[in-house]
């Protein structure tokens, strides 16, 4: 049986199934591109999850796996060379399981780099941008009088969804026909700005049709419902 004990985080989280890639998350924008890479390619995986109400993510178990305190992260007991490799931040996670699996990043060089920079227009733009934006509109901003930081944001949003729209006309993913880890890493915050943040109507999302047909293709996989739910959050 595969032996995990030396990574301190299983004893906060012990693994029931210790052959299995362990998964340290909670279901938010970013957390939730992992679970659902993980649905949509199958593999194996035991969920953990990690709860910012008890402050999970600040406990010296789970900070000797990620120093940065954020989720999501993960533990593959089968890595490089069969070696159990720990590793945090979205993106990077998004690649090592594509190129694991052998799906979801094109193989041939050109088109495997214009899927990355696609990845990292998430990273760098759209996962920022919206969540400061949906921070504003929803937690805190509507006490403020002075709306320009939240109006930069606006603006900013606009104009991301803006290049996704051009990106999507003629294609039916940001790569065209072929589902990559550049949707998977885009999509969820997407829905996570128009569903929780409830920021639609402040950059007119209704006018960006092609934004809209990704996003509801997206939603309709059965892969991706599942692993927006996963980990389960706690029954209350």
């Amino acid at each position: 049986m595969t032996d995990l004990s030396r990574f301190p985080i299983t004893q906060k989280w012990p693994a029931q199934h210790p052959e299995r890639l362990q998964l340290y998350s909670l279901p938010t924008p970013n957390g939730v591109k992992v679970s659902i890479l993980l649905e949509e390619l199958g593999l194996p995986y035991e969920p953990h999850l990690v709860s910012f109400q008890t402050n999970d993510q600040f406990s010296p178990e789970f900070l000797s796996l990620n120093p940065n305190n954020k989720i999501p992260a993960i533990l593959d007991p089968n890595g490089p060379g069969g070696e159990p490799l720990a590793l945090f931040e979205s993106g990077a996670i998004l690649i090592y399981l594509a190129e694991k699996a052998g799906r979801f990043l094109p193989t041939d060089p050109a088109r495997r780099y214009e899927t990355l920079q696609w990845v990292m227009f998430q990273m760098g733009g759209v996962g920022p941008m919206f969540g400061q934006l949906g921070f504003f509109h929803k937690f805190a901003g509507k006490e403020f009088e002075d709306k320009r930081p939240r109006d930069r944001y606006v603006a900013e949003s606009k104009r991301l969804l803006g290049v996704l729209e051009q990106r999507l006309a003629g294609r039916d993913w940001i790569m065209g026909d072929e589902y990559t880890i550049a949707d998977i890493a885009i999509w969820p915050w997407v829905n996570t700005f128009v569903s929780f943040y409830e920021a639609g109507d402040l950059v007119g999302f209704s006018d960006f049709k092609n934004v809209q047909r990704a996003l509801a293709a997206f939603l309709a996989r059965d892969t991706v419902q599942r692993g927006l739910n996963s980990p389960a959050r706690p029954v209350v």
